[in-house]
């Protein structure tokens, strides 16, 4: 029986590492942290659960489609609950909106903040959903191995999408600000300002407003610890607290890992590791981009997060909640034009314990903060520690509360943290931007140009950042390399 090695233990590992074990090879998963899931790992103290990663669950259509290759269905190994509203979002101490779960709803308070919205509204998210379905049956699940991929009569039809932006279509027909700012949000999802991304992307306001926004009872991480018992069932080895050190080459093909200074022969290696730290387990030469490649890539934010406990229940928020009480532009000015830290950044919060009383202690909450920050920049426990009072201060005064004699506890976690745990590039929380020269075929490819038997999945290569394309980019390099093993 042919052997496979993955390399981490991401969604996409996970899911390559199903997809080839469901094909007939022999599959063992090295993970180099003590709990499998990547970003979407999860960790407790004093009764409190907090994911460490994603927590918004968007798309269940295209992660049921995962459970569904294999037999089965979501419903199997967790329970999803539908979240009314899907979101919350503050502009100022008396201004805030709640995207409701209810569409109706919705194009209504649209059109009580600007009369005659709806109708732009309705045509857009018609747009948004024929572009959803045209990426997920004949775009997102391609390898990306040429422009060719992309030419098909529905694409050349939206061409002119790909040419302008979100956010210019959006400016064009709508005037409020917190309804301008409301349709921007999603694409953050995809690592880029809305002003460089491509029309075509919103798909996922359709993402957003109509199949809605989902919780996990128990938490994200669920849904890795479900396509881990995929796994396993299919046959996969699981090997935690095992950082593989280097890939070894002879001549144009790998002959397998070292992991703590023992060598593990394998016929083809798919690394869903950071792509950039997966170059550097090769020898320079067998390496697909130089350096200067890498530093010229537009990279999605990274994040400063802080996972606190608090004392008693929460006020005036939602289950997931939005400050945009402060300027966005100059905020992605920080981001991307300018890198630094930000003045008074925008900043997310989750408290999923309203919905899911489980994670926290009887009467107390759990709250996840997230500030995206430019990647690669330096901070410091003074620097933490500031952003940390300050949005404690910002919510106080927002929502009419008293926060912080309630805080028990934090942990803040930031792009040093995802360095030292994932290797992630300029500590990169969500992986490349979805630019125009940077989608598809321009992103980094599936295949090792010069190690026929090597290939990359995750975030940094297609489809792109998110939960759902993670899952799908194991699917497309199981699917590759099932073609190399076939030939």
């Amino acid at each position: 029986m042919k052997t496979v090695t993955l390399i981490g233990s991401g969604f996409s590992s996970l899911s390559a590492a199903c997809y080839m074990a469901k094909n007939g090879y022999k599959v063992t998963l090295f993970e180099k942290n003590e709990t499998i899931g990547g970003r979407a790992r999860q960790f407790t103290e004093e009764g409190f659960t907090f994911d460490m990663g994603p927590t918004f669950y968007w798309m269940p259509d295209l992660i049921e489609r995962f459970f569904n290759d294999f037999g089965k269905t979501s419903a199997d190994y967790y329970e999803l609950i539908r979240l009314d509203p899907g979101y919350k979002i503050y502009f100022s101490e008396k201004e805030a909106l709640s995207v409701s779960a209810d569409l109706t709803e919705i194009y209504a308070m649209f059109d009580s903040l600007e009369p005659g919205s709806s109708r732009f509204l309705r045509s857009f998210l018609q747009d948004a959903e024929f572009n959803y379905r045209v990426a997920v049956d004949k775009v997102l699940y391609k390898p990306a191995n040429s422009f060719s991929e992309l030419i098909m009569p529905d694409t050349v039809k939206r061409l002119s999408q790909f040419f302008t932006t979100i956010s210019a279509r959006v400016k064009q027909h709508i005037k409020h600000p917190y309804l301008r700012q409301l349709l921007e949000f999603p694409v953050i999802f995809l690592g880029a300002k809305p002003s460089n991304t491509p029309l075509f992307y919103c798909l996922m306001n359709y993402a957003d407003m109509v199949l809605g926004t989902w919780h996990i009872k128990g938490g994200m991480f669920r849904l890795a610890d479900a396509m881990k018992q995929v796994a396993e069932s299919l046959g996969v080895e699981i090997v935690t607290q095992s950082p593989v050190d280097k890939i070894v080459v002879e001549k144009d093909k790998a002959t397998g890992v070292v992991v703590k200074d023992t060598f593990h022969a394998t016929d083809l290696i798919i690394s869903g590791a950071d792509y950039h730290h997966t170059e550097y387990l090769l020898d320079e030469s067998f390496r697909n981009y130089s350096e200067t490649y890498w530093q010229k890539r537009v990279m999605a934010p990274s994040a400063l997060l802080y996972y606190v406990g608090f004392d008693r229940k929460i006020d005036q928020v939602a289950h997931h909640t939005l400050f945009f009480d402060t300027d966005f532009t100059l905020h992605a000015e920080n981001i991307y034009d300018r890198p630094g830290w930000p003045d008074k950044p925008l900043f997310y919060t989750s408290f999923p314990s309203i919905t899911d009383p489980q994670l926290a202690p009887e009467g107390k909450e759990t709250g996840i903060f997230l500030i995206p920050i430019a990647p690669g920049i330096t901070d410091s426990e003074e620097i933490r520690s500031f952003y940390f009072n300050q949005l404690i201060d910002r919510m106080e005064n927002i929502t009419g509360q008293s926060l912080k004699k309630d805080v028990l506890f934090y942990k803040s976690y930031a792009g040093a943290d995802f360095m030292r745990d994932y290797n992630a590039y300029k500590g990169n929380a969500y992986g490349l931007a979805n630019t125009l020269l940077q989608t598809a075929f321009l992103k980094p490819s599936v295949h090792n140009k010069q190690v026929k038997n090597l290939f990359y999945t995750g975030q940094l290569t297609v489809p792109g950042p998110g939960v759902p394309p993670a899952i799908i980019s194991g699917k497309i390099a199981a699917g590759e390399a099932s073609k190399y093993f076939n030939k």
